[in-house]
């Protein structure tokens, strides 16, 4: 990779990180973004590996300065993380596997991997909020996943599919390495 292609890299992947705290922020602020259904418009963002391997990265680095100011604290920082990196490596593999023209396989990652890892999350917390692997409870590891699952669906549906169409259209990654 010539020193040209890694300051591209880097300066994508820092732009798509910051688009993804600011939009989280903003989900934040209206209440969206923490809790056992969320609704973060940053979420979108997750469908962009599709285009550039940099996103994977930038989505990481993104969800890590979001949670940030997670209620949760440090055990989001590590878990919530976690999930958008494995999403996100793995949308970037699946990104070939198409249905209808729309790679869906590669869309349910985020859901798949912050219903369970986030659920696992929410379901070792106490009832003060505490974390401890102690407290783990399967019916709200179930119900917890369930709803993060559904929130991270409904975002990606409403947001990120339209996003796919919008930047194929637009060959706005047309000409990074794919």
């Amino acid at each position: 990779m010539s020193k040209k292609s890694r300051t591209m890299y880097l300066a994508e992947s820092a732009v798509i990180a910051a688009l993804y705290a600011v939009l989280s922020y903003l989900s934040a602020s209206l209440n969206l973004a923490f809790g056992a259904v969320q609704f973060r418009l940053s979420e979108a963002l997750c469908v962009l590996p599709l285009f550039t391997p940099s996103a994977v990265p930038g989505l990481a680095v993104g969800c890590f300065i979001s949670n940030l100011v997670s209620p949760l604290g440090i055990i989001d920082w590590v878990f919530g993380t976690l999930a958008t990196l494995l999403a996100a490596l793995c949308t970037r593999k699946l990104r070939d596997i198409t249905l209808f023209s729309i790679p869906f396989f590669s869309v349910l990652m985020p859901v798949i991997f912050n219903g369970f890892i986030v659920g696992f999350e929410l379901a070792c917390l106490n009832e003060a909020g505490a974390f401890n692997f102690g407290f783990f409870n399967t019916a709200l590891y179930f119900s917890s996943g369930l709803s993060v699952a559904f929130g991270e669906t409904v975002v990606l549906a409403v947001l990120g599919i339209p996003l796919i169409l919008l930047l194929k259209k637009s060959k706005l990654f047309g000409k990074f390495h794919r």
